[in-house]
């Protein structure tokens, strides 16, 4: 179920990054190159934190070859995705939520504490969006007003709270991935957002 999970956020996120990489009009090498970082730039942070070398991702075929493949179909089939900064935004949300949770659950499966695991799942799942972001001059969704490192926090916290309630697994992964994409997805639709600094009026 872990490796399954992971394999689709890895997909969702490569595509969002080759939809990006296509919208800024990079050849096919620049759409790849976007795309696989996206892809597994998330895995292979968490893979850095815990200590894991190499990271999982560089070191089993499947994560690469499955950014790569989803890649290549977004380059290939673009024109039939319509509106692309939508896409984007919807493949995000589902890739989120997937590597909040998988990022958790593999943290505690290398026996980190609660809170790191937690952290370390939030971590997972906004490290390709940045890393995207920063490779076509875009500011992160991280720091944009709409809430993106909240639902993330929120789906990791799920995992490690159903871990510590011992609640069979994998139902913690599911519940966390619903939840936290959801939650991104209501927040797009909805215009949710964490308040702003206060604006002070000028003193004569």
């Amino acid at each position: 179920m872990l490796t399954t999970l992971d394999l689709i956020g890895t997909a969702a996120f490569a595509a969002s990054g080759a939809s990006i990489g296509v919208y800024k009009r990079l050849d096919l090498f620049g759409v790849c190159v976007v795309g696989v970082t996206t892809g597994i730039g998330g895995g292979i942070t968490r893979d850095l934190l815990l200590g894991v070398h190499p990271p999982t991702a560089l070191d089993r075929w499947p994560n690469f070859v499955v950014a790569l493949a989803f890649s290549l179909a977004v380059f290939l089939l673009h024109p039939l995705m319509g509106h692309v900064q939508s896409v984007v935004l919807w493949l995000d949300a589902l890739g989120m939520g997937v590597f909040a949770t998988t990022g958790a659950a593999t943290a505690l499966h290398h026996d980190a504490e609660w809170w790191a695991a937690i952290l370390i799942g939030a971590i997972t799942a906004i490290g390709g969006g940045v890393l995207r972001d920063v490779l076509v001059n875009e500011m992160p969704l991280l720091l944009h007003r709409d809430l993106y490192a909240t639902p993330a926090l929120l789906g990791a916290l799920i995992v490690v709270a159903f871990e510590l309630w011992s609640v069979p697994y994998p139902w913690g992964l599911v519940a966390g991935t619903v939840i936290a994409t959801a939650l991104r997805m209501a927040a797009l639709t909805r215009g949710w957002n964490l308040p702003s600094p206060p604006q002070w009026g000028r003193t004569s």
